[in-house]
């Protein structure tokens, strides 16, 4: 089955490349594979948008009508153009804007997001696409990324050859407490942007940049900041009071395109 993703100007290379998702691997000019939730794809750049082939699921999780399953991780209901011309009368985001273009802010599994982010504090992205993908054929099913169940059962041994260091005791406390039902994401969903982050702060190792990181690619909360090294270079140079009015609301995504332009500088 072939599906085709209606995201105009979108550009694969810097969407699965600008630090906010780990399980996609280049495989020629505009090709690229990817293990999505419980779904192994191709997804091809097209003139317009996206070319979905070689659906794959690999297990019975989901059951999710695939084009909307996938409008939604792509987030085809945000209008970029029309953010990108709010951005653009800040002259920093009009330049990161213009650098690339194509950057689209993903709305991906919040559990997968929030596991992600733990491993990624203090690492670099090659060593957390790594870590993350032998987590995932070790404890998967079929390659997916493991449950909240699987991960509460394991122990730091467990956890040992992955070489994650120090964040295994973080991420079993993650599991753990979504298992005990002490932290509930879909609850989060619903919560308000302050609520919710309170929330995620119960979970051991989880600061203010893994939150903002969870509830910006898993939840889709924009407002959302994540502040990294790369971030706060960025704010102290050209935003040293605050951020331009034309992010209000949609913070996450402005930084998204500022993140990308400044490693790239």
């Amino acid at each position: 089955m072939e599906y085709f993703i209606n995201a105009p100007q979108i550009c694969l290379e810097s969407t699965f490349f600008c630090g906010q998702c780990f399980r996609w691997q280049k495989i020629d000019n505009d090709s690229y594979s990817g293990i999505v939730g419980n779904r192994h794809i191709i997804a091809k750049q097209a003139k317009d948008g996206i070319i979905l082939q070689n659906v794959d699921k690999l297990n019975d999780f989901s059951t999710e009508n695939e084009l909307d399953y996938w409008e939604r991780y792509f987030a085809t209901d945000i209008d970029y153009d029309e953010l990108k011309k709010r951005f653009s009368e800040d002259e920093t985001l009009k330049s990161a804007c213009e650098y690339a273009p194509g950057i689209r802010v993903l709305k991906q599994e919040p559990f997968e997001m929030l596991i992600s982010f733990i491993i990624s504090q203090n690492n670099n992205i090659p060593r957390i696409t790594c870590i993350i993908k032998n987590m995932c054929e070790r404890f998967g099913v079929g390659g997916a990324f493991p449950t909240a169940d699987v991960l509460s059962k394991l122990t730091e041994y467990d956890l040992a050859p992955l070489k994650m260091g120090y964040r295994m005791r973080f991420v079993l406390d993650a599991a753990k407490k979504l298992e005990n039902k002490e932290i509930v994401l879909d609850k989060i969903e619903k919560m308000q942007y302050n609520d919710a982050k309170k929330e995620l702060l119960k979970i051991v190792g989880v600061g203010d940049k893994v939150a903002d990181c969870v509830l910006l690619f898993g939840f889709a909360k924009y407002e959302a900041f994540p502040l990294d090294v790369w971030v706060k270079r960025v704010l102290k140079q050209y935003y040293p009071n605050s951020l331009p009015d034309c992010t209000k609301g949609v913070e996450g995504i402005a930084q998204q395109f500022l993140f990308h332009y400044i490693r790239s500088q």
